[in-house]
């Protein structure tokens, strides 16, 4: 992570080698400037079509359950490490693994196609941006590792659902 600015960006006493910093940012992509949640999902596509290529979108599913639940873990180890004075835990920015898993979850239901996959991002990070109901409501009322990947699991389901509706409706399949 050379070049990359850490000071501040990170909670007392985590490096940005430690393997709860690489999993919760992503290997560096959430302490990107500008629009972190966006690198993350960028820096998920290339691993989302080689594990489609691989394995098929059951294959992909699976990796985004793994990434929830090894997510999960490290969004509580860096929530627990930068909690504030007062006690409340938020949603840090650099946390990206979020939106990894939830993209791999958006695009499972479709082929790694080039447009495809564009439309997944973009319909992916328009819905985790927006947060409707429930992803919202998750964001506001779980402050833990559990609501910052929760939260964008509902925008991915979104996302596959206009994904899969495109599919039908536009292509045909």
């Amino acid at each position: 992570m050379t070049g990359i600015r850490t000071e501040g960006r990170l909670p007392p006493g985590l490096r940005s080698t430690h393997p709860v910093v690489l999993v919760a940012t992503w290997f560096g992509s959430g302490l990107l400037p500008r629009a972190p949640g966006t690198w993350g999902s960028l820096a998920a596509l290339p691993f989302a079509a080689l594990i489609h290529v691989f394995y098929g979108g059951v294959g992909l599913a699976a990796a985004a359950v793994l990434a929830f639940l090894v997510g999960w873990m490290a969004s509580n180890a860096f929530l627990e490490a930068s909690r504030p004075a007062d006690g409340t835990k938020n949603d840090p920015k650099e946390i990206v693994i979020d939106e990894v898993a939830g993209q791999w979850l958006a695009l499972a239901v479709v082929p790694p196609d080039v447009l495809l996959y564009a439309l997944g991002f973009f319909l992916f990070r328009i819905f985790d941006v927006m947060k409707p109901w429930p992803a919202g409501l998750i964001d506001k009322r779980l402050k833990s590792g559990l609501g910052v990947m929760l939260d964008d699991v509902a925008a991915a389901i979104y996302a596959a659902a206009c994904l899969l509706l495109y599919r039908h409706f536009v292509e045909g399949s």
